[in-house]
């Protein structure tokens, strides 16, 4: 069974790939410019990245005369994350607040009446 965000984890698991997205996550930028930014990959091999999160819908790429500008699409990584990761808020941020309200109530010296005002 295949999901449609299979892509977009294949994309996310490299990290020149996620290296690449922090880049285009501050502002588009030219493929030239991310080329220039890893030195140590050829020009195929970052474009081969670059294909790759543009098939995932990660990058947006337009053209400009003879540049192309590419600018991250945060969709795919919303969704991923409306899926694996916002169920589980509730259940986290309550397993937190216990915590701090036993860590709390082992700091308070003992005997010392608690303050219903804190223990929101």
């Amino acid at each position: 069974m295949t999901d449609d965000l299979d892509p977009v984890w294949k994309a996310l698991s490299d990290p020149t790939r996620r290296a690449i997205l922090d880049l285009v996550r501050q502002g588009p930028r030219r493929t030239t410019e991310i080329v220039d930014a890893f030195p140590h990959l050829s020009r195929f091999g970052v474009m081969k990245h670059i294909d790759v999160l543009r098939e995932a819908g990660l990058i947006n790429t337009r053209e400009e005369g003879r540049q192309r500008v590419n600018s991250l699409n945060a969709v795919p990584i919303r969704r991923i994350y409306e899926r694996w990761v916002s169920r589980y808020e509730d259940l986290w941020a309550d397993r937190l607040l216990r915590l701090q309200e036993d860590v709390e109530a082992n700091l308070a010296p003992k005997g010392a009446p608690q303050d219903p005002q804190n223990n929101k």
